[in-house]
């Protein structure tokens, strides 16, 4: 993201640049793969913490930081530089000495030399009074000013441990292929390899593991035994009735967690995997054909609009992993923070409603449609769910007998849990004749 080679500039002003981008409009997964490519093997993971965490933290940092100036730098860059010191020094364990030297040396290599005593002198304070300084990082809600309001007006008894949650990292979750293995064997093999792991609590399949590691060199990986899935987007499939002979639509499906997790659980007369983005598509192939899935089974993976897609037969079951603000999955993908917009939620709505409608009419009679998304705003899932059923007299919610989560007008909702899963909406619908 750097028109400098990266090699040419230290670690913290590639970050920089990365943060910058994001900053910009550029989603991480656009571009972090490709950055990661360029960073030394031994720093790959300094590089990753430092912006991820960055992002975790922005608008904390930021209310943290406008104090300490005397008047506003009006300067992106060097703002950026100075949210990205005060983080490795307030929750990281870098040396305070070497997170100053190598923040102040960045700021000088993206050319602000007669700003990086500012930087100095800030991030020196910081360091002198980092208890003072923590506690205010923790403190701070950390959401955009427009997320927070939706969030205290949808969640105000949940409000405050969910800002808290939303700041932390979501744990490391795999869903077992029960076709390859067992969840009970597979824990058994990693304990024997000493690695740190426990079974999820409201998931049949999912594992999460208490130690980060490279994912495809965990065992089993080539041999299909596991997936990489959030213990609450497992339950999806998890909550589904006998599909056994049916045809199934996972609409939205890419990049395909659901896909293969349906072919785990159920024999299938026809599976239909749909989604808009052609590109991520080709992952679903790669999935299907890594967990040994695809042989012998009718599947089809088709790129089309969901608003204007027809299926060639009547549906059994369809499931609506909708498009949203992805409010729900912000520890995992950060940049949603900087991304999302108030504006973009009612143009979701809209967008989720126009879906829901057109699917709905090729869903046979007594069939089922599982209504999902991975966001914590109302709009879009309870609010979503109440017009659905105004407008559609042949709808009937099936309530979803659980334990987990919160009971809604309609459907469950499950926000983000230390250790535990993302934030999950859930809704299942029969078609009445």
């Amino acid at each position: 993201m750097n028109q400098t080679p990266a090699h040419a500039i230290n670690l913290r002003a590639h970050v920089v640049g990365c943060l910058l981008a994001v900053q910009q409009g550029k989603s991480l997964s656009s571009f972090l793969h490709r950055e990661l490519g360029e960073v030394d093997q031994r720093d790959r993971a300094l590089f990753h913490e430092l912006l991820l965490g960055t992002l975790r933290q922005w608008y904390a940092l930021k209310s943290i930081s406008l104090p300490l100036l005397v008047k506003p730098l009006d300067n992106q860059k060097v703002e950026t530089c100075l949210y990205l010191g005060i983080y490795q020094l307030l929750a990281t364990r870098i040396p305070a000495h070497a997170a100053i030297s190598e923040t102040v040396e960045a700021t000088k290599q993206l050319g602000f030399e007669s700003l990086s005593g500012v930087v100095n002198a800030i991030l020196r304070r910081v360091s002198r009074e980092t208890e003072a300084f923590q506690a205010a990082l923790a403190e701070a809600h950390g959401l955009p000013s427009w997320l927070f309001k939706r969030v205290k007006k949808d969640w105000p008894e949940q409000m405050t441990e969910l800002c808290q949650n939303l700041k932390q990292a979501a744990p490391l979750t795999i869903r077992i292929n029960q076709r390859q293995i067992g969840r009970d064997e597979y824990l058994s093999e990693l304990h024997e390899l000493d690695i740190a792991a426990h079974a999820c609590t409201i998931s049949d399949n999912g594992i999460v593991l208490d130690q980060g590691g490279h994912i495809p060199d965990l065992l089993g990986f080539d041999e299909g035994w596991f997936s990489v899935q959030d213990e609450h987007a497992q339950l999806a499939v998890q909550l589904l009735p006998d599909l056994q002979q049916q045809t199934v639509l996972d609409a939205c499906a890419a990049p395909g967690g659901k896909t293969a997790h349906l072919l785990e659980r159920f024999d299938l007369k026809k599976l239909i995997a749909l989604d808009n983005d052609e590109k991520r598509l080709e992952r679903v192939y790669d999935n299907l054909d890594r967990l040994q899935l695809h042989h012998d089974k009718d599947i089809q993976v088709v790129t089309g609009d969901a608003r204007e897609w027809q299926a060639d037969e009547p549906l059994d079951c369809i499931v609506l992993d909708a498009p949203c603000s992805a409010t729900g999955v912000i520890r995992r993908h950060p940049d949603i923070r900087l991304l999302r917009q108030t504006t973009d939620i009612p143009v979701t709505i809209a967008l989720q409603q126009q879906i829901l409608n057109h699917l709905w009419q090729q869903l046979n009679v007594g069939g089922v449609l599982l209504y999902v998304t991975c966001s914590i705003l109302k709009a879009e899932n309870e609010q979503q769910m109440q017009n659905f059923f105004s407008t559609h007299p042949d709808a009937e919610e099936i309530k979803i007998q659980a334990d987990w989560g919160i009971e809604q007008i309609h459907g469950r909702q499950l926000l983000p849990e230390p250790g535990r899963g993302d934030g999950f909406y859930y809704c299942m619908i029969r078609k009445l004749g």
